[in-house]
């Protein structure tokens, strides 16, 4: 990822966007959620999307966007069980929304890289 001034901004409003959303329109994350996880779907729903915001909350400020930046990294990580499960879910349904699924997984890792990045380049600030 290049070392834009800009990227842990940006970084910090994409986590800001799907926070929101998972407040906003719960329900195809609480679709999303394994069902090996104890307790209601939008519970994990919620719990997420207040992770997701204080995360970018975290990348915005200089003195916390290196642990802020390591934690959407492992958070990405985190993500993915579910979305394989969508993909594993929506394999049955119109091409566009299982290339959608299926798209996601791979995202993942520029997603990580992304975040990894946002993480070194904050080494040097408090």
């Amino acid at each position: 990822m290049p070392r834009s001034p800009r990227s842990p901004l940006l970084l910090a409003g994409l986590m800001a966007a799907a926070g929101v959303t998972h407040f906003a329109a719960p329900r195809p994350y609480d679709m999303i959620v394994p069902k090996s996880l104890p307790g209601a779907p939008r519970t994990w729903t919620y719990a997420s999307g207040a992770v997701e915001l204080a995360l970018a909350a975290g990348l915005l400020a200089p003195r916390t966007r290196k642990a802020a930046a390591r934690a959407t990294a492992a958070l990405f990580v985190g993500v993915f069980p579910a979305n394989v499960k969508m993909a594993v879910d929506w394999r049955r349904r119109p091409a566009p929304l299982k290339a959608a699924a299926i798209g996601r997984l791979p995202l993942q890792v520029p997603l990580v890289l992304w975040a990894r990045s946002v993480a070194k380049n904050a080494e040097g600030q408090s």
